[in-house]
């Protein structure tokens, strides 16, 4: 194959609004030692994305944009065993560039996709499904018989949260911003919803347990949620802080921990959770083992074309958009 293929691709030159996503051809060229080039079916869309577009996350620019995706390995470079040629592949991890038709990219983060998993599926679920096996297996271990508070209930992450606690025998308390998304979570598996925009989440959180409180909260708002979900919890609780869709959280005291009974705050990322290849896989194949019995189904609810990325992150910023959202080359 000629060393400088053309692929289509999203890349930015600055940050800013989707207008700064530009359609453009880039060359793919062979993969070096340790990596694979991939030829995407599919691409997946996630709120970190926005993160990186607008600068929140710095890199140096112009950058690719996306960390997520499904597809075929079609080359191998030197001293990569795990994988071979036609391989079916998923991945959601740095560095960004999964907004392209294929892409050369570390093979460590490449996880094999059964044949029972589509590539559609393989590209929605895998930042979302893997950041809810690390919440709810590793951050706050859930054994199943707990209350749960989980912010952004309909979302691509809460969908699946809802499957993964309704699996586990869990209770979960999921917010939800309109009437249609309460109803959304609760089909898939939600307890309680509470419509944030219409009810107190903190009073309701404590008539639902008999004013103890909740022993975690998975909260991925940040600025607007942060002090009511601390709120929450029931003295020794953990507050698990994964995202900022309202913004940064702002400095707090550790003070406000004290006061609400000796309180845990984490601020984890998948990153993390899945740096070594080792849990990587281990993580992959409960993720796997999840959908193909059928507990999880994944929901893509939009597909927009590649060419059209800038018109999915503004109905991503919108809250236009439920469930996951894939990208198709």
């Amino acid at each position: 194959m000629a060393e400088n293929q053309m692929v289509k691709a999203i890349r930015m030159a600055r940050n800013g609004g989707p207008e700064v996503l530009e359609y453009i051809d880039v060359e793919v060229g062979e993969p070096g030692p340790g990596e694979a080039r991939v030829r995407h079916g599919a691409i997946g869309l996630n709120y970190i994305d926005v993160y990186f577009r607008v600068g929140e996350y710095p890199q140096s620019l112009p950058a690719g944009v996306g960390m997520e995706g499904a597809g075929t390995v079609e080359a191998i470079g030197e001293g990569v065993t795990h994988l071979k040629v036609g391989d079916r592949v998923a991945y959601a991890s740095r560095p960004t560039g999964a907004y392209a038709e294929a892409r050369v990219m570390p093979a460590a983060v490449l996880v094999r996709l059964p044949e029972s998993i589509d590539f559609d599926t393989g590209a929605a679920m895998m930042l979302q499904g893997l950041t809810v096996q690390y919440l709810f297996r590793s951050t706050f271990r859930l054994q199943g018989g707990e209350t749960i508070l989980f912010h952004a209930a309909a979302g691509g992450v809460g969908l699946i949260a809802c499957q993964w606690a309704r699996a586990l025998g869990v209770t979960m308390i999921g917010t939800v911003g309109s009437d249609e998304k309460a109803a959304l979570a609760k089909q898939f598996g939600c307890t309680h919803t509470i419509n944030y925009k219409t009810e107190n989440f903190v009073e309701r959180v404590k008539e639902l347990t008999g004013g103890k409180g909740v022993p975690v909260v998975y909260d991925s708002i940040g600025k607007d949620t942060f002090i009511g979900s601390l709120d929450c919890l029931a003295p020794l609780g953990m507050m698990v802080s994964f995202g900022s869709a309202s913004g940064p959280v702002p400095p707090f005291s550790l003070k406000e921990l004290a006061s609400r009974g000796s309180l845990f705050v984490t601020r984890p990322t998948l990153f993390t959770y899945a740096a070594k290849r080792a849990d990587l896989e281990t993580m992959a194949a409960e993720l796997f083992g999840m959908v193909e019995s059928g507990k999880i189904r994944i929901p893509i609810n939009q597909r927009y074309a590649l060419k059209d990325a800038a018109q999915a992150h503004r109905d991503l910023e919108g809250r236009k958009t439920t469930g996951c959202t894939i990208l198709l080359p």
